[in-house]
């Protein structure tokens, strides 16, 4: 088996999602396109309950992730959480595959209304093409509710598949544009200088993801990569000929490597290269000013998306908090979310503060993004945020600027 750092992060992968009834043919439509068992096939209604993820390598497509989800038509106290479980995996999919079920269409029709105001490729199917005329009478409904016909496949003899393949395919351009993590700031040639703290954040014998998939971006441009930590910074800096083009921190640093920093050197963060390679960095370089507002009586959400257990001197749990109320008063209030448990109303906040985002995919940290616009809510992230409390936020290089 590939390890881990061969494999593409499942961040970095198209995120396909499967959407439908219970009993709509998901499970087995994702299973037959997979070509393995993925999720678990019942004639009984309801069987898959929590979202079932699989990675995969899809000829054409790529690196992909196929995201099986509970029937949207679930009931009961159970059935609530389950739909709201699915509503989360539907912020996720770069493409959804929506299932059509006898019956009206209505809660079809919600849901493709739902993709396609938020720019999402959907393809509506009927999942039983071998019921032949019952499949096309379907499709044609499908054209009545939604606008547009549904692509007729069948799990049980494959019969479709490689039109759905084509069709994902084309959608694929719209959903999909493989960002630049270091952008125009760096180019082929270039010496970059990457300053990583090892802490206890990053045990030893790892490298956190975010440094990792910079500096193969930075191999993959071709630019020299130097690496050292923030008390070995005077030394690299030494032995080298040039200044460096670029300095890359954790976002921690920032006060120390500043101080630090050659004139001529661009100077950023992972968090804040993170936060243009996965979010809406113009809104989170706004958003950050909105600090210099807080007050002792004022709400803060920060938002990590890892769900690790609580280390000492924590960046979400501890620093940042420890920083804001040194600033804002000891009573400033802050809630901490982790992984998915992303509140839907947003509106008791006064700022919240997003980690860099290197465990979802964009799609579901833009979801996050543009529910807090919605909803006249601040938002920013812990790179563009610790600059502005640093005092630096206007001296720091954003990806695609210079």
């Amino acid at each position: 088996m590939a390890s881990t750092l061969q494999q593409t992060p499942a961040a970095n992968r198209i995120h396909i999602g499967f959407f439908g009834r219970r009993n709509s043919g998901k499970s087995s439509l994702l299973n037959a396109f997979a070509g393995q068992e993925v999720s678990i096939v019942s004639s009984e209604a309801g069987t898959t309950t929590d979202p079932v993820s699989k990675p995969m390598e899809i000829p054409g497509l790529g690196p992909c992730v196929l995201m099986d989800t509970a029937g949207f038509d679930d009931e009961g106290r159970l059935g609530e959480l389950r739909v709201e479980k699915t509503r989360q995996t539907a912020e996720k999919a770069d493409i959804a595959v929506l299932l059509c079920a006898e019956g009206d269409l209505e809660g079809e029709k919600c849901w493709y209304q739902y993709f396609r105001e938020r720019q999402v490729p959907v393809i509506p199917v009927v999942s039983k093409g071998d019921h032949g005329e019952e499949a096309r009478a379907l499709a044609q409904r499908a054209e009545e509710y939604l606008g547009e016909g549904a692509l007729i496949v069948s799990a049980w003899d494959r019969a479709g598949l490689d039109t759905l393949r084509e069709r994902l395919l084309r959608a694929l351009p719209e959903a999909w544009a493989p960002a630049d993590i270091t952008g125009s700031l760096v180019r082929e040639g270039d010496t970059v200088l990457l300053v990583m703290p090892q802490d206890i954040q990053a045990p030893k014998g790892r490298l956190i993801l975010p440094q990792v998939q910079t500096i193969r971006e930075l191999l993959d441009k071709k630019c020299i990569t130097v690496c050292a930590t923030v008390d070995g910074l005077p030394a690299a800096l030494e032995k080298l000929r040039e200044p460096p083009q670029l300095i890359i921190t954790d976002s921690q640093a920032f006060p120390a490597v500043y101080e630090k920093k050659p004139e001529g050197s661009l100077l950023t963060s992972f968090s804040v290269l993170f936060a243009a390679y996965k979010g809406d960095v113009t809104y989170y370089i706004r958003s950050a000013g909105r600090i210099a507002d807080l007050g002792a009586d004022s709400r803060v959400l920060i938002a990590e998306c890892c769900t690790h257990a609580p280390l000492a001197e924590d960046i979400g749990r501890v620093k940042l908090p420890r920083m804001l109320r040194e600033r804002c008063g000891a009573s400033l209030q802050v809630d901490m979310v982790s992984g998915m448990d992303f509140p839907q109303d947003l509106r008791g906040y006064d700022l919240i503060i997003q980690c860099g985002g290197c465990m979802f995919n964009r799609r579901y940290i833009l979801s996050r993004t543009e529910r807090a616009k919605e909803q006249g809510v601040p938002m920013t992230n812990y790179g563009v945020a610790l600059a502005w409390l640093s005092g630096i936020l206007d001296q720091v290089a954003i990806a695609g600027n210079t």
